[in-house]
Parts: C-alpha cells; sequence; structure tokens
C-alpha cells in the first residue's frame, strides 16, 4: 500500500516542480501566451489536487503505527499546493517589467496619480490571496483535526466493543462459576442431612440393645 502512496508522490513531486517553473514565467509572457499559460496551469493545478486526494486515500489504508508519518508528508504537500495556488494567483495580476513600464507610462504620458492607484489595487489583491491563503490553511487544519477525532474515536470504539466482548465471557464463566458452587453446596448438605440421619439412629440403635440388654437381666 505504500509503494501506491510513493509511487503518487513522485508523480506528485514532477507535477509541483513544473508548476512552480510556469507560474514564474507567467508575468512575463505576452497576452495570449499568458492565457495559454494560466489555462495549463489551472488543468496542471486540479492534476495536482487529484493526486493528492489519492494519497490521502492510500493514507487512510496504512496500518495505524506509520500513518502519522504519512500524514504529516500529507500536511506538507497540502501546505505546499496552497501556497502555488496563491503564487499562481498572484502571477496572473503580475507584469514583467516592460508590460508595467507600458501601463503605468514611463515615457511620461501616465500620471502619478494612476501609477499609485495601480499599485494600490495590487497591493489590495495581495492582502485578500494572503486571507484567502490563510483562510484555507484554517480549513485544511479543521479537516486534519475532524479527521484526527474520528480516528480517536474510531479506535475508542474497538476498544470499548472489546471490552464489552471480555465482560460478557466473564459474565458467561461467573453464570457457570456459580452454577457449579451450587450443586456443590447442595450436595454438602445433602450429605451432612444423611450423616445426621445417621448418627440419630445409631444412637437409637444402641440405645434399644442397652434397654433390651439391661430388661433381660
Amino acid at each position: 500500500m505504500s509503494s501506491d502512496f510513493e509511487g503518487y508522490e513522485q508523480d506528485y513531486s514532477v507535477l509541483s516542480a513544473d508548476i512552480t517553473g510556469r507560474i514564474s514565467r507567467i508575468p512575463k509572457l505576452a497576452a495570449d501566451e499568458k492565457k495559454q499559460m494560466v489555462a495549463h496551469v489551472e488543468k496542471q493545478l486540479e492534476e495536482a489536487k487529484e493526486l493528492l486526494e489519492q494519497m490521502d486515500l492510500e493514507v487512510r489504508e496504512i496500518p495505524a503505527p506509520s500513518r502519522a508519518m504519512y500524514g504529516n508528508r500529507m500536511r506538507s504537500y497540502k501546505q505546499e499546493l496552497s501556497k502555488l495556488e496563491v503564487d499562481f494567483k498572484r502571477s496572473r495580476i503580475a507584469y514583467s517589467d516592460e508590460v508595467r513600464n507600458e501601463l503605468l507610462g514611463d515615457d511620461g504620458t501616465s500620471s502619478e496619480s494612476q501609477r499609485a492607484h495601480l499599485l494600490d489595487n495590487t497591493e489590495k489583491l495581495e492582502r485578500s490571496s494572503r486571507r484567502l491563503e490563510a483562510g484555507y490553511q484554517i480549513a485544511v487544519e479543521t479537516e486534519q483535526i475532524g479527521q484526527s477525532i474520528l480516528e480517536n474515536l474510531d479506535h475508542d470504539r474497538g476498544k470499548i466493543q472489546r471490552a464489552r466482548e471480555r465482560l460478557r465471557e466473564t459474565d458467561t464463566n461467573l453464570g457457570k462459576s456459580s452454577r457449579i458452587l451450587t450443586g456443590m453446596l447442595r450436595r454438602i448438605i445433602q450429605n451432612r442431612v444423611l450423616i445426621v440421619v445417621l448418627c440419630i439412629f445409631l444412637v437409637f440403635a444402641i440405645g434399644l440393645a442397652i434397654f433390651f440388654s439391661f430388661r433381660g437381666h
């Protein structure tokens, strides 16, 4: 099972490295090329998400002693993918030096207020991206905590079930022991009653013998 995980892991590493390289090239491309690159990276990010989902399923099938180690690796990959998505969003609104100079009008035709307005909008977009990244990270951590709680509950449920089975076995054994002890006690009482009856009979017989002996003399 871990071999399947490692296979997905290698595919994800290659894919994430390719995505990183393409994201870094997006701001330097012309409009048409940039559009094509953006579409390609979006498709690659979807593939990366699917790979992580497959890896997540594999982790759930891994035995508990080794699951924690693979779970840590999954958290690292999810954080990396979250960062790639943020970098991708930033790259889509970023511009190369040539394009920025053209938009800002370094030839003197553009006013300083337009430059400041564009930079302000860029900063707002970056702040929004950071908030989205923080929100996504919180959601991922919440999901991980929920999964950990469910695993602990499942483990505790197994313990409770095993304890109930042992309690049933103990109760059955106690029932058998109680019946055995009751039977033994009944036989002891019967034996004692029989002994008492025999003793009374012997005393009575001895008394009769003595009585008839004295009467004969």
